[in-house]
Parts: structure tokens; sequence; C-alpha cells
């Protein structure tokens, strides 16, 4: 299976097979920005290749279900150069960000799903961007594989795709010839990581000098809001989330939140496993988390009267999972986003 057109030369550094068609989905329901971003970056690749004398890396295309697509009621649209079923193979899917409901979004696009899954069994690589990667799991390309997206759409993507792994912490995932990006502009960082993957690292790293990107950014930890899962219809389980949220501060025990609610252990963590993507440790650690990063944000207490106040005692504990949830410490947290 054909995954990179990049070779190896004697002095170790990557040149080009050939070049490389790539096929920039024009989607409905896209972030736009996503679209146009991506075949702007790859096209000025090309033109630092040009000035360097060079051949052009990539052959960019726009490709739609439709010979139009039409953003934000009509107010503006996007020609495709080619529509999805004339063009018979391609070496790069580059999958934008999608709008609103992601699982909607994906529903208007569904008819791209089989094709994407064709090209890459002929050995095209696809990227997702954002909630994009709603769509490359679509495919069923990334059933026992792992992936990242907005950290916002998180327990929606584990809802609907139980069989994908999930690492929502991660900025860009790189698996297989599949590739995936977090949240909003960390989709920057994954189209770097493909300059770098088929034009090579200086390349990159001019191009990431060219559009202010930081190159080695590897976790949007930091940046992840913890709202657990709610949309789901299990009473019991809404219930001990809700006693949770109130009750952070407490060290109840599964245990103790099961005699609470008067179900067995058992029971209680296979109902909130199923609903919640979490464990009920895991959530608690993360509702207290959040509880303490907030503290850590704006507030002016020491880090020991945080650790308290959100229900530890151990100064190690409570930093193992601060950097477990967030992927910082305490005070890098601090030292980042204080308010001074």
């Amino acid at each position: 299976m054909r995954h990179s057109k990049v070779g190896v030369c004697d002095n170790c550094f990557p040149y080009f097979c050939s070049m490389v068609h790539v096929a920039v989905l024009v989607l409905k329901n896209a972030v736009v920005a996503s679209i146009t971003d991506a075949a702007y970056l790859l096209a000025r690749v090309n033109e630092f290749l040009k000035m360097d004398g060079k051949a052009p890396a990539f052959e960019i295309q726009l490709v739609g279900l439709c010979a139009e697509t039409a953003y934000n009621g009509g107010l503006f649209s996007i020609k495709a150069d080619v529509i999805y079923d004339q063009r018979k193979q391609t070496d790069l899917i580059i999958i934008p960000s999608l709008a609103g409901h992601a699982s909607g979004a994906v529903y208007l696009n569904k008819d791209f799903a089989p094709w994407i899954a064709i090209q890459y069994k002929n050995g095209a690589a696809v990227a997702s961007l954002c909630t994009g990667a709603f769509l490359l799991a679509f495919s069923g390309l990334l059933k026992g594989k792992q992936c990242t997206t907005h950290w916002a759409y998180a327990n929606e993507f584990r809802y609907f795709y139980p069989a994908v792994t999930l690492v929502d912490e991660k900025v860009i995932t790189d698996q297989d010839g599949l590739y995936s990006s977090g949240g909003s502009n960390a989709y920057w960082n994954l189209l770097i990581h493909l300059v770098e993957k088929y034009a090579g690292r200086e390349m990159a790293i001019r191009t990431a000098k060219y559009f202010v990107i930081d190159i080695d950014k590897k976790d949007q930890s930091p940046f992840i809001i913890f709202n657990g899962l709610k949309d789901h219809t299990d009473e019991l389980v809404l219930n001990v989330q809700q006693f949770i949220e109130v009750n952070y501060a407490d060290k109840s025990t599964v245990e103790q939140l099961a005699e609470r609610f008067f179900v067995t252990r058992r029971t209680l963590e296979r109902r909130f496993k199923k609903a919640t993507r979490n464990t009920a440790v895991e959530y608690t650690q993360k509702v207290k988390m959040e509880a303490a990063k907030k503290q850590l944000e704006i507030g002016r207490k020491n880090i020991n009267e945080i650790m308290f106040d959100v229900g530890y005692a151990d100064i190690q504990t409570f930093r193992e999972v601060f950097k477990w949830v967030t992927g910082m410490t305490p005070i890098e947290y601090r030292n980042k986003y204080r308010d001074y």
C-alpha cells in the first residue's frame, strides 16, 4: 500500500519521487477556512520550491460532490476543480473541518466516504482536519486506529465511533497513512507535518516560519475544558454526574457513590462507563481538575490550598492527576494562564 511519495537519497535528505496529487475536499457544511488554508499553504510550498529553482511538489485540486458548494446561506461559494467520482486516483486527501453538528454534516457528505476508502485502499494517504475526523471515521478506515479531533467534540465522537481510539489530548496523529488534527487552529500543525512528510524538515520549518506556526506543538490538553457527556438517557448516571459536579471537594469513593444511589458498584461502573465513556473515578478526577484549573487561572490561593479545595490531601497525587488531565504541572499551568 502506497502512502508516501518521499524517498531518501544518499545524503539522507528527502526528495520527491514525483509530484504529489492532493485532493482537498469541498464538503458541505465545512469550515471554509480549513479548505482555503490547506490549499493555500500547499500552494505556497510550491512557490518556495519555485524560488529555489525546483519543481513544484503538489498538484492541488478542490474536489467536490458537485460543481459548486454554497456556504453561509449562499453568501459565497467554492467551485470544485473536479467532481469526486471523476478523480480516479490521488495521493493525498485532505478532509476539512466540519461546521455545526458534526454527525449531521457527515450525513450531508456521506457519498464521499466510500470514495475515500477506495482511494486509501489504492494507496492514498488521508488527513482529517479537526472535526473532519468524523467523516474519516464514517469511512471505516479508523476502526482499531487512533485519531484526534476538537476536544469539544470528543464525547460525541466516542459515542458514535467507539471502535476508534480517540486521543483527544494530541494535536496531531499519524498512523498507517491516516492523519488527524485536534481543535480548530491545530490543523496548521497537521499541514506542516504533511509538508515535512512530503517535502522534508527544512521546507516544513520554512513554511512554519512564514505562517508563524509553532512547529513542534504536540499536546492540546491544556486547552481542554471538561464537559462530561450528558446527552444520554441513563437517569441514574445523570444523577451521579450532577452529584459529583456539585460535591467535587468530597472524597467519595465509587462504593460510597453506589451506596448513595442504591446500586451495586459493578452496576454503577458498568452503566457509568457506557454512558459517559469515562469510569466514575476518571470522571471525578476530571471534574476536580477542572475546578483546580479555574482557581489556578483566576484565584490567588496557593497550590496546596487549591489541592485541599478540590478534595486532595497528597500533593504528589494531585500533581500526577493534574498532569494526566492537562499535560502540565499545576505550576506550569498557573504560569501559562494566570491573570496577574
